[in-house]
């Protein structure tokens, strides 16, 4: 799943949060844990030293019963034979808490009266673990607090200094080479920013003056292509008049006027979609839909009978359209001589308009078309065929000037194209 910049930068942020914390804090509890042991131990060494300096010199071995009954902390237990001092953590049972405590308890050889004892001395551990809790959680409070302050930062930061690229960005989305329409590139104080603006405002210029000298070309190509087209259909029609041609010779003569048919109709074509590329067809005007099929749908009927095909008229709306009314009746013939042209014997054609959309289907070949080229230039649905593949070209391309939207779709040997007026 493909993610923003800003959000993979903020999700990795909070990975790294989380490897901070299972990192960090044991090894500040481990810390904190040892500092305070420290502390506790050196409280108890001086307790320890003030033992030895006040109390011990004014003990007697009959007064230790006395001084253990009245002194819980600090215990005059039997010899253990110490060498030397010993710290260490051990368990007592509460009586108060009716549970075991942890307590910090120092163990150091004394003499009294000439006799070895040990000396105990302990203080509780439970209070320093609710510190240390406290002080744990404090600290996780404070990182994480850190942390969204850093990560809220970062995302105005981001936000603010990504602002040139994405709307460099949404302009190279909205760019059509044959909308004509300039770039205005947003300038940045970044350097990198700028660099690729400088690079996509040189492609852009670059691809448009080659897109402009190939449309030029196939604009005057198909101009000066017209005349002689014209003369030899005249010189072709002159001699398919006279009488001392002979069967073989008429044959080639018809042969030669299909060609030049469709050599006729691709030029045609051909200025058509220049004229459209250079929105030559800005004049608009109402009138109605329906009544334009209509208008033109006996030429069809007569083409489609000589075929063996029916064609459905199916109109449940009528809505006004607010365009070039040529270019319409030219997407019109385009849509309904494709589908007679590539039905099948017996065949139907069903014209359907309703709810601001209209839908011509036609029988045909039991397999989908490829929707892949379907519509780009030269690109014939039926290879073999007579047509020029320029016809489903221009009707995309009417429609993309209206702000239409055309789609293709198959189902049960039926093909279908569809308009959906906006």
């Amino acid at each position: 799943m493909n993610k923003k910049l800003i959000h993979k930068t903020q999700t990795l942020y909070i990975y790294i949060l989380i490897v901070l914390f299972a990192v960090t804090a044991p090894l500040f509890y481990f810390f904190i844990q040892n500092l305070y042991l420290n502390e506790v131990d050196e409280t108890l060494i001086v307790s320890k030293s003030e033992f030895l300096d006040k109390s011990i010199s004014e003990l007697t071995v009959n007064d230790i019963s006395v001084w253990n009954k009245f002194n819980s902390r600090i215990q005059i237990q039997p010899n253990q034979n110490l060498i030397k001092d010993t710290l260490f953590n051990k368990l007592y049972y509460s009586q108060l808490e009716q549970e075991d405590e942890p307590f910090r308890e120092l163990n150091a050889p004394i003499l009294i009266e000439g006799n070895p004892y040990t000396l105990s001395i302990k203080t509780s551990l439970l209070e320093s673990d609710d510190l240390i809790t406290g002080v744990i959680l404090l600290f996780v409070i404070i990182l994480l607090i850190l942390f969204l302050v850093i990560l809220f930062i970062n995302k105005l930061l981001s936000e603010r200094m990504w602002k040139p690229f994405y709307q460099t960005l949404q302009q190279i989305e909205k760019f059509e080479i044959d909308k004509h329409h300039k770039t205005d590139l947003p300038n940045s104080d970044i350097i990198e920013f700028n660099q690729l603006n400088k690079s996509i405002e040189n492609l852009i210029e670059k691809s448009s003056a080659i897109y402009n000298n190939q449309r030029e070309f196939v604009e005057n190509a198909a101009h000066e292509l017209q005349t002689p087209i014209a003369v030899f259909k005249a010189k072709l029609d002159d001699l398919m008049q006279r009488s001392d041609i002979t069967n073989g010779q008429a044959e080639v003569l018809n042969s030669l006027n299909d060609t030049i048919l469709r050599m006729s109709r691709l030029n045609k074509n051909l200025l058509l979609l220049s004229k459209l590329d250079k929105h030559a067809f800005s004049e608009s005007e109402t009138f109605s839909l329906k009544e334009l099929i209509e208008k033109n749908l006996s030429f069809f009927i007569e083409q489609a009978k000589s075929k063996s095909i029916d064609i459905i008229s199916d109109f449940h709306d009528d809505f006004i359209l607010n365009s070039n009314k040529a270019l319409v009746e030219i997407m019109l013939n385009n849509l309904l001589l494709n589908a007679i042209s590539h039905n099948v014997g017996n065949g139907i054609v069903h014209i359907l308009l309703a709810d601001k959309k209209l839908s011509i289907s036609n029988s045909g070949k039991n397999i989908a078309l490829s929707t892949e080229k379907l519509f780009s230039r030269f690109s014939k649905i039926n290879p073999s065929g007579k047509g020029n593949g320029l016809g489903l070209a221009i009707v995309k391309k009417i429609c993309d000037l209206n702000n239409w939207q055309i789609n293709y779709t198959f189902s049960e040997e039926t093909h279908t194209f569809s308009v959906l007026f906006h």
